[in-house]
């Protein structure tokens, strides 16, 4: 049977985009729906865009210990109406670098939202059309809880878009977004609360750095109640209170409420049922190790499914798969070794195996070594910001099967290690190596 394409793509994000990419330089005949801008989730309403808030932030902290350093005192003021458009003015202009690649390499993108046929039809928008290979690439979206209210509240989508800062800012969850916009807005001066149904946030992280991190960010002056759940959200006329049960039952007043309880795979509405496409635990497409769904001409990457949900390691799944199906390299992806970082401030990075989860398969074969310690900058400062890096081991040859850092840089320096890590390397490594001094990442090469 001859098809419209070899290939046709549900979605135009990191991996939707990735894929396209390297299939039509294998001279595949390519095409990519997309509903929405290009880039997803990642350019236009996560990874980027905060980043950006991240280096806006930066500059309010070390506003703060500028007069130690020798800076007399000045009188400043943000402006986050300019500062939202100039962000948004660098997002267009990378979407559209998006829609050039697309048109030099010769993919086709179709505007509009694509749903199930059958296993090799796909309908946009009343428009049906037919691919030998169909890959899912649709991301996923905010997981909402169903409380009384939420509809008060915000995700992280719309904090891109916020009119002003709000004074008083509540965050129900202490995962990573969570983490990353109470950092951000308390430096721009937002009196920020945040709820978690842990004791600490940070979940999936070494204990001694989500310990640490919360710390750094209490003295900061971020209020954390945990072991708590939110419960009911209550229009007022001063704003909106935010109702906790759990270990601490209270009400928190609040000009904005930001929902960071995690993603969902974005998989409604996508009719799969036309497909025969199995999903599993909320909505995540089931697949095996090279990304194939349960009919063998389509395909799932990303968010989407059970998997990792990281930009990076979707990116790596949609480069694997083509390699799999269209070039004749059969690949997978190693989610053992895949980095991960908090962009708070202090930073927080991390690969490989936390402490706890190496005792659970090795037991007293892992040895750790650790140093907490106050970095230079903040020596001169007088503050109580500390950094932490450590380093788990196994066995007697003491293998390195993690690496976690808090403190400046750490994405950056965890980067770089993370491909020695991947290469096997050993404590005697680190050891023999010479460092770069001062720096914080020569901490890593001096540990006892």
């Amino acid at each position: 049977m001859t098809y419209d394409y070899d290939l046709f793509i549900m979605g135009a994000g990191s991996a939707g985009a990735a894929a396209a990419s390297k299939a039509a330089s294998l001279g595949l005949r390519v095409a990519v729906a997309e509903q929405e801008a290009l880039g997803g989730t990642c350019l236009n309403r996560g990874c980027i865009p905060k980043k950006l808030i991240v280096y806006a932030a930066d500059f309010a902290l070390h506003n703060k210990i500028a007069t130690d350093y020798g800076w007399s005192k000045s009188s400043s003021h943000f402006d986050w109406t300019q500062f939202i458009h100039s962000v948004h003015k660098q997002i267009d202009s990378i979407n559209r670098s998006y829609q050039e690649r697309f048109e030099k390499t010769g993919i086709e993108l179709i505007r509009g939202h694509a749903t199930f046929a059958d296993t090799h039809t796909i309908k946009v928008d009343g428009r049906k059309i037919t691919a030998d290979k169909i890959l899912i690439a649709v991301g996923a979206r905010p997981f909402i809880p169903d409380i009384p209210g939420i509809e008060y509240a915000i995700t992280s989508r719309e904090m891109f878009h916020l009119p002003y800062l709000p004074k008083r800012l509540a965050i129900i969850g202490g995962g990573y977004i969570g983490v990353e916009f109470s950092s951000m807005m308390n430096a721009f001066g937002c009196r920020v609360t945040v709820v978690d149904t842990d004791e600490t946030v940070l979940e999936g992280f070494d204990d001694e750095i989500r310990t640490c991190v919360q710390e750094s960010l209490s003295k900061r002056g971020i209020k954390f109640v945990s072991n708590s759940t939110a419960t009911h959200i209550k229009h007022y006329e001063e704003g909106l209170l935010l109702n906790v049960s759990g270990k601490y039952k209270k009400t928190i007043a609040a000009d904005t409420i930001l929902v960071a309880t995690g993603r969902a795979p974005n998989t409604k509405n996508l009719d799969l049922e036309n497909a025969q496409v199995e999903v599993g635990e909320k909505g995540a497409i089931k697949v095996d190790e090279y990304s194939r769904t349960s009919q063998e001409n389509i395909f799932a990457v990303g968010d989407c499914t059970n998997r990792l949900q990281l930009t990076p390691a979707a990116k790596a799944e949609a480069v694997a798969f083509i390699n799999t199906v269209f070039a004749d390299r059969p690949q997978t992806v190693n989610y053992g070794d895949v980095p991960s970082a908090v962009f708070s401030r202090p930073e927080i990075a991390s690969m490989g195996m936390t402490e706890s989860q190496a005792r659970s398969e090795f037991g007293d074969s892992v040895k750790c070594y650790c140093n907490k310690f106050q970095p230079l900058m903040h020596q001169l400062a007088s503050s109580e910001e500390q950094a932490i890096v450590k380093v788990v081991v196994e066995g007697e040859s003491e293998r390195v099967i993690g690496i976690h850092m808090l403190g400046e840089h750490a994405g950056d320096v965890i980067q770089s290690l993370g491909v020695a890590l991947r290469k096997g390397i050993t404590k005697q490594d680190l050891d023999d190596a010479i460092a770069i001094h001062p720096t914080t990442a020569e901490e890593f090469l001096t540990l006892d």
